[in-house]
Order: C-alpha cells, then structure tokens, then sequence
C-alpha cells in the first residue's frame, strides 16, 4: 500500500464489473485505488459489483486506468430486490446534489446473469422514473440524450442504485487485439489481460514498468497508455524490433528495449516487474522448459526488485508459479486462473 493516502471526502461509490472472470475485476479494481493512494472501505461484493466507501475523485484513475470496470456509479441505496422495497427506498431517498431543477434525466436497470426475473427491467426503470420525477422540481425524462442518469443493477437477489458518473467502453481493447497490431506473434496477450496484469502489478503515472519477455509489446503498450516509463527486453532480435514497431504505433515512446536474457538483465533496481514469458508451441524458450524459466528470472529478479515492489506474472497453470515465487522468498500476494483454450490454463500471480 501507498505510504500516503489521499485526503478524502467519502462518498459510497458502486462499480459494475466485467463478467468475463470472477475474481480479476475486483482485485484490479482494488489494485488500482491502492495504487493511486485512495483510502477505501469495502462495502459489499455481489456478482459484478463491488460498493466502497472512498472519494468520489478516484473514479477519474478507475475510468483511465480500468480493463474491467464498466460503469461508475454514485449510490443512492441498495435493498432486497423486492419492488415494494425498491419504491420505498427510491421515496426515502435524498436527490439533493443527484438532479438540479431543470435537469433531464432517464433511469436504466441492467440485470446480472439472470439475477431476479419476477422483476421487468422496462417497468421497473419506468417506475422509478416517475417516483424521481415526482420528487424533483422542473425536471424531465429524456429517454435519447439525458443530462444524467440513474442506474440500477439487478444481482443475487439485490438491487443497487444510484447515479452513473462514468461509463468505461470497451471499443479501445478490441481495436488493440493481437491482430490488429502491425506485428503479430501468435503468442500474444490480448490488450485487456495486459492491461489488468500492469494495473495488479500497481505502478502509478510516470514510475517505471519492466517486461523481460516483451514480445510484441502487449504489456508495455498498455503501461504505456496509463502514463507509465516502459522498458523491456527479449532474447530475440526479430522481437524487439517488432516490439517497437508496436509501441510507436500506438505512440508509446520506451525508455528503452533491447536485447537480454531475463536472467541477466541490465538493470540495477525496479519497482514493477509485469510479465509473460514464452511457453507452448509458437514460443522460443532457447531449450529451458517452462519452468526452468520462470524459476531462473525469479530467481534474479528477487535481488533487483525495490523494497515494496511487486511482480505480476503469468504462466500455465501446471507450472503452479505461485508455489515457485513463495519457495524463493516472494510473498505470494495472490493468483487468477484464466482459461485459455483445452490445453492452457494461465494463473496470473502478483508477488511482493
């Protein structure tokens, strides 16, 4: 954790999550208030949606920063997703500093995996919509371009509600698939699970990002683009050079990339270590299995990496790198697993 917190003002904030892994947009989301120094209280945690109590400022970092966040919202109440409970509260509840007069507004309920189908979404947004309007002075519905607008999240049985401050698109990570770069290895991360790893590993703006198997830049394109110095390096020409084909494509000036074996790198300290090294078929591992390498960059790694640094780092789940990093000294902060195809299972560990 950062040594200081930011001065706060709290509020109770809610975030709907991606659905596409359990447990990553969470500890991302968490990863990224610890890295920009917000002080935060759980609330609660239901299927995609985690509630805090923080300032209401660190939605702006969240929105930059975010692969798996999807919409910020202020919080108005959450109850039992009952639609007697639900009117009641939207009538106990205070708009003050949520609609000024004149203000148009529309409310849209977003239902998680099936979550409480004896509600209608359509009848409950309009409900609540004439419920705010009634509440509220000279204000007015617009269903196509509103000023704001209300959002409620239908999960485990719950209701949350509240205002949406931001909304995270995820058109850029598409648009920056492995494809769609000019140099394209078959082994590369997609653009959101780098993004994830570097926010894990908690590297705020302007503080270096080290991949040592840099590939085709997927990982340093995206520290890159959340304002982060990048450097890396890779054993093999065609590599690097591709990598930096990638980076400034994407206007990603490094502080350097050049080529080194991971073992031996020319480096003397870093604080954020984020990285995938080469395993399966497509890859070059020069002879060494899989976790040979892993267990020899861990190995070196360990002595360059600053006190309260962290290394995120991902690898087939067989290998079990957590297990690896605790046996040579790591603190093993925690694990993901991600299903990739039959054969690979990556986990995706954040070591201290």
């Amino acid at each position: 954790c950062p040594d200081q917190k930011r001065s706060l003002t709290v509020a109770r904030l809610f975030f709907l999550l991606s659905g596409e892994h359990p447990s990553l947009p969470f500890s991302e989301l968490e990863a990224i208030l610890e890295a920009e120094g917000y002080t935060y209280r759980i609330v609660r945690k239901l299927v995609q949606v985690l509630s805090v109590e923080a300032d209401e400022n660190c939605i702006k970092p969240v929105v930059l920063r975010s692969a798996m966040t999807r919409v910020c919202c202020l919080e108005l109440f959450s109850c039992n997703a009952s639609l007697n409970e639900i009117l009641d509260e939207t009538r106990k509840a205070s708009l003050e500093g949520f609609l000024k007069p004149g203000e148009s507004f529309v409310v849209r309920v977003r239902r998680i995996r099936s979550a409480s189908p004896h509600l209608v979404s359509g009848e409950l947004e309009q409900k609540l919509g004439e419920l705010i309007l009634n509440k509220t002075k000279r204000t007015k519905v617009n269903l196509k371009n509103p000023e704001k607008t209300f959002f409620g999240i239908l999960t485990e049985n719950q209701f949350v509600f509240g205002l949406k401050i931001a909304e995270i698109l995820p058109k850029p990570f598409v648009e920056r698939k492995p494809r769609k770069k000019p140099f394209f290895h078959p082994t590369a991360m997609p653009a959101k699970l780098a993004r994830c790893m570097v926010n894990l590993a908690q590297p705020k703006a302007g503080e270096l990002v080290l991949d040592p198997f840099c590939g085709t830049a997927s990982i340093l394109i995206e520290a890159g683009l959340t304002g982060c110095r990048v450097v890396g390096f890779d054993v093999q020409p065609h590599m690097v050079r591709g990598s930096l084909q990638n980076l400034r494509h994407y206007g990603v000036e490094p502080e350097g990339v050049a080529v080194a074996e991971a073992r031996h790198l020319p480096v003397v300290e870093v604080g954020h270590v984020v990285t995938d090294p080469p395993y399966g078929r497509s890859a070059t591992t020069l002879g060494w299995t899989t976790e040979q390498i892993v267990e020899g960059f861990l190995s070196t790694i360990g002595e360059k990496l600053r006190r309260g640094g962290r290394v995120c780092m991902a690898s087939p789940k067989s290998i079990r790198i957590g297990k690896i990093g605790e046996g040579l000294g790591f603190k093993h902060v925690e694990s993901h697993f991600v299903y990739v195809h039959r054969t690979l299972t990556r986990e995706i560990a954040v070591f201290e």
